[in-house]
């Protein structure tokens, strides 16, 4: 009865959580005997080695010098190929590093399907029975997974598709770390926008693909129930029910990407409280529906479970993009560099550097933008564990790069008041405008093929989009002004979601401008700004857009005091967008110290409206000039007129023999772009890479 207890012990307090799944019928239970197990002539040396593996887990450091001993004593035995697998598996983090764990663990999965193929093949409801039968059938569903992983990690889908299938033919009665049809299911789903002339498991389209993905969740409970009437006598009461939120985990990210809300929501309530709950995953669910401030919350739950695994930490490149909308990109700064010193160059090193340079260009440090986007470029990511691809990369690289390109531009106007009577300039802006011509023809060529723009782009606030909505206007602003007009007032009415429908409205109003309708935009603009459900904080890119839409309908009307009042609130606000508007905004200059006239001239040069009306709304911008020589300190702040700070107080160093460079700096500075403790971060983190 002792000896009971102890194999109850094992099989029902054990961490294992899996998933049941199978085609065809059930197989009749084969009763075993409890012992010899293991082919007989080898039968002293099999014992030696599952007595040394006793105590020592395949994923911990002491696997390889293991596995290379137990094939020392018999390498015909799968458990060293086992070790060795895991172990590379676990320290693999590019293509070469997974194909070396894939040898191996192909090799153990041979061997255990030839020496125990009755054991493998036992489906009981006897104890006694299923005991021996057990430890083969846990060892092979976890090989099975690691090598699963290691194909999709090498992008091999027909090679992931087929070990599932092989997995299925044993039609375990639990499945434990290899739910065969869930992952058919991800797979399916991770190859959705291609069709069966690429891989043939796949439908025609990214409705059928998701229909299927959908009914191996569906094949996925019902062998979990089916396979009750075994387990039932074995495991402890209650079990399926662990079982069983792989399935909702992944039912959640299939209606989340359709944009199933009730759905995905009620999914997301059955794994709540649970330790499993996907707080990343929700999070980005909360994105999509426009709830930022709960996503928030749910990222930083995330980042706190952040085991460390060399790939991709969604919470943090999403979080990056949270900070955009509320205001603060140096915060995002911040976050994504600290991610690239943690983790280096290993798979997420992409990811970050794209967020990095999206951050710099919200920051309007489009110089730094660019040099991180270049990194991002050249880099080759391997995406582990993430529906995020290549494609995907490729379009985010793509797109900041023509943000770049027409912030450059602005630039131009920016730094030169009279831009328009200066040969050079209007050169630069040319030929800025031929390399942004050339890279929106590379980004329609390359998106005119994707067959999901309709729902992760075009949708705005998709599961699937690795760029913020704002980035999304770059996009489309200068094609087919009537077609998206229609498009996203369609959505405006359409949409279940909410908190989105104003993004929608916001993006009509501004094509209505593009299409010289500005009395029209100004009413949707206004009726924007009444919907109670914008959140101040955390909407601050969307209210600072609105600001800037309404000053250019304020300027188009001629109507001075409301495009004063527009451009206050926006450089109050947001004031790192406002140089790259092409909007010109007012600023009250005080200077003190001993002045450099060169400097303060050059400065005034750039598109700024100086004023000294106190009735004009407009920011206060304070310069006080320190010390002599070649070298030269400025300390300077921005206040509103309620005497907050907009710019906070800092100082900035400059050479006197640069001081043309100097004034466009300060110019920049005035609208807390950069300054000192972003260069400072900079520099660190140049050291670090």
């Amino acid at each position: 009865m002792n000896i009971l207890a102890v194999v109850m012990l094992l099989l029902c307090c054990g961490t294992v959580y899996a998933q049941d799944n199978q085609q065809g019928g059930q197989q009749q239970p084969q009763v075993l005997q409890p012992a010899q197990v293991h082919p007989a002539a080898k039968l002293s040396e099999r014992y030696e080695i599952d007595a040394k593996r006793m105590g020592v887990s395949p994923n911990s450091e002491d696997a390889l010098p293991r596995s290379r001993e137990f094939k020392r004593v018999d390498s015909t035995y799968y458990v060293g190929w086992l070790f060795e697998g895991a172990y590379k598996y676990n320290h693999a983090a590019d293509y070469l590093g997974y194909k070396n764990a894939a040898g191996p663990l192909e090799r153990a999965l041979n061997l255990i399907e030839r020496d125990y193929r009755k054991q493998l093949a036992t489906r009981t409801s006897e104890l006694l029975t299923y005991y021996p039968a057990y430890k083969f059938q846990i060892d092979y569903t976890m090989i099975a997974m690691y090598l699963m992983h290691c194909y999709s990690n090498m992008e091999e889908p027909d090679k992931v598709y087929t070990l599932l299938r092989r997995v299925l033919k044993w039609n375990f009665q639990r499945e434990y770390y290899m739910d065969a049809y869930d992952f058919l299911g991800w797979t399916v789903h991770r190859n959705r926008f291609y069709t069966s002339d690429k891989y043939h498991f796949l439908k025609n389209s990214i409705n059928e693909n998701e229909k299927l993905a959908n009914r191996y969740l569906d094949s996925q409970l019902r062998k979990i129930r089916r396979d009750m009437a075994l387990n039932a006598h074995i495991f402890q009461p209650g079990y399926e029910k662990g079982d069983k939120l792989s399935v909702y985990h992944y039912k959640c990210i299939l209606y989340s990407y359709s944009f199933n809300i009730d759905s995905a929501m009620h999914y997301f309530d059955l794994m709540r409280n649970t330790g499993i709950f996907p707080h990343n995953n929700y999070a980005t669910f909360r994105t999509i529906c426009g709830d930022f401030r709960e996503a928030e919350k749910e990222y930083n739950i995330a980042s706190a479970q952040d085991n460390g695994d060399k790939r991709l930490q969604e919470w943090a490149y999403y979080t990056s993009i949270l900070d955009i909308y509320k205001g603060q990109p140096k915060s995002g700064i911040e976050l994504m560099k600290g991610m690239i010193m943690a983790n280096g160059s290993t798979p997420g090193f992409g990811w970050y550097n794209i967020a990095l340079a999206r951050c710099m260009h919200y920051d309007g440090q489009i110089k730094e933008a660019e040099r991180y986007i270049d990194k991002a470029a050249a880099f080759k990511e391997v995406h582990i564990g993430t529906t995020l691809g290549q494609s995907s990369y490729d379009f985010s690289v793509q797109l900041d790069k023509l943000m770049n390109l027409q912030a450059r531009w602005q630039m131009q106007e920016f730094e030169h008041k009279n831009w328009w009577y200066n040969p050079m300039v209007l050169g630069n802006m040319s030929k800025l405008l031929g390399q942004k011509y050339m890279q929106q023809f590379l980004i329609i060529n390359q998106f005119s093929q994707n067959p999901e723009r309709d729902r992760v782009i075009y949708k705005l606030f998709s599961t699937e989009s690795t760029v913020c909505w704002d980035e999304i206007w770059y996009l489309i602003k200068d094609f087919s002004t009537r077609f998206f007009i229609d498009k996203f007032a369609k959505e405006a009415q359409t949409d279940n979601r909410k908190y989105i429908r104003k993004y929608f409205k916001l993006f009509v109003a501004k094509l209505q401008m593009k299409e010289g309708n500005y009395t029209e935009a100004r009413k949707m603009l206004d009726g924007i700004l009444q919907d109670p459900d914008i959140d101040k904080e955390y909407e601050q890119l969307f209210l600072a857009r609105i600001y800037e839409a309404e000053a250019g309908c304020a300027k188009e009307r001629k109507d001075k005091a409301a495009y004063n009042d527009w451009m206050y609130r926006l450089c109050k606000l947001y004031p790192q967008l406002v140089p790259y508007t092409g909007l010109e905004s007012n600023m009250q200059l005080h200077v003190s110290g001993d002045v450099d006239q060169k400097l303060v001239a050059r400065l005034k040069d750039c598109s700024i409206n100086w004023v000294s009306n106190s009735s004009i709304p407009a920011l206060s911008a304070y310069m006080i000039f320190r010390g002599q020589g070649a070298k030269r300190r400025i300390e300077y702040y921005v206040l509103d007129r309620n005497g907050d700070y907009v710019v906070p107080r800092q100082t900035c160093l400059y050479q006197t023999k640069k001081t043309e460079e100097a004034g466009v700096d300060m110019a920049y500075r005035l609208f807390n772009i950069g300054g000192k403790t972003a260069e400072a971060d900079a520099e660190k983190s140049d050291k670090a890479q």
